[in-house]
């Protein structure tokens, strides 16, 4: 296999990046959402050494976040103007699937349970099933407003205001949805405080099922499981990243950037993070080490997602908000960059 190489999008959002999504499989379809009121499609080359836009869907409003559904023909989109999209990438037809009261952060695919779960402002959750689409959504509601959102093969975790994490039961959800209207609406399987102080920036559910990873504001990580036995529980653990050292004329001490994205890789269940200081990291949750960190990027990387193989990975990078800039515009500086794997490069070592 060849070794690692990295190349930059040649035609790129316009605006702000806020989410990335690979196709299932091993489809080289990429998706993008952006602050311009567009989902953007690309396909990665054979060669691997350019991604070719395939066409743009816009919205009437920035689109918060984008996902793949059954295949790399659908897409589902979350949207600031409060309505959760599905998008037929062959045609380009949208359906509204549902319309929420507030703008709408989050949205997944759940491809074992066929649902389609999105997160508003609004402090709700909708569910939708992708195979009865006439079926009303089941509406949840939730104690605070969601920031991020992640489904694991049989888990929900959603991240909300006050630390609060709700993990649903995805089959729990999917039977829920089923029952007849006017049926109590199911309660979280677990109610966590986040282990994390600050604001939750992104979420990431474990691909064997296991866990999740949650970042927070503050240059922070942390790493939990599934199981609630305290053995299981006790393994749980956080880490600080992200951060730069200050300049000792300034009383030095760390400058602490947000962890705005995070990803599994599909294959050997290590993940990435990407920061408000430009850098992606690649760690082993078992093993609890770094085991690479990319050269730094030209600006804050805001989304990452790996291909369904494991073989690429998507850096969307653009000025970050926490830059202080009053009148913010990723216009010509919002950059995509793909990169391909080496095969043993996001391969863990293991539990020490």
């Amino acid at each position: 296999m060849a070794p690692a190489a990295q190349f930059e999008v040649a035609q790129p959002p316009k605006d702000a990046i806020s989410a990335l999504s690979f196709a299932p499989g091993s489809s080289r379809r990429l998706l993008a959402s952006s602050w311009d009121k567009n989902a953007y499609l690309y396909e990665v080359a054979t060669g691997g050494e350019d991604a070719k836009l395939l066409g743009s869907f816009e919205h009437r409003a920035p689109v918060l976040d984008v996902c793949f559904g059954a295949d790399e023909n659908e897409a589902f989109t979350a949207g600031m103007d409060h309505q959760v999209k599905r998008i037929d990438l062959a045609t380009g037809e949208q359906t509204v699937l549902s319309k929420h009261s507030a703008p709408v952060r989050c949205v997944v695919y759940s491809a074992e349970h066929s649902l389609v779960i999105s997160a508003s402002w609004d402090s709700t959750l909708n569910v939708h099933s992708t195979t009865n689409p006439s079926q009303q959504p089941l509406t949840i509601p939730l104690p605070g407003k969601p920031h991020a959102l992640a489904a694991s093969p049989s888990k929900l975790v959603v991240a909300m205001t006050a630390r609060l994490v709700h993990i649903y039961d995805l089959p729990a959800l999917a039977s829920a949805l089923a029952s007849p209207a006017g049926s109590p609406a199911p309660q979280p399987w677990q109610q966590r405080e986040s282990s994390l102080k600050f604001l939750t920036r992104a979420v990431a559910c474990m691909p064997n099922d296991a866990g999740y990873s949650t970042s927070s504001i503050e240059g922070r990580v942390a790493v939990e499981w599934f199981e609630d036995s305290a053995e299981s529980q006790a393994r749980k653990y956080a880490f600080k990243c992200h951060r730069q050292a200050a300049p000792e004329e300034d009383g030095g001490g760390d400058i602490v950037y947000p962890v705005n994205a995070l990803a599994f890789h599909p294959v050997h269940g290590t993940f990435a993070s990407g920061g408000g200081d430009g850098t992606v990291a690649l760690w082993d949750a078992e093993a609890k080490r770094r085991m690479r960190q990319y050269q730094r990027f030209p600006d804050s990387v805001a989304a990452l997602a790996f291909s369904g193989d494991g073989r690429f990975l998507a850096i969307g990078v653009c000025p970050g908000f926490e830059t202080g800039m009053e009148d913010y515009s990723g216009e010509g500086r919002t950059k995509l960059f793909i990169r391909e794997l080496g095969e043993t490069e996001a391969k863990g070592k293991g539990a020490k």
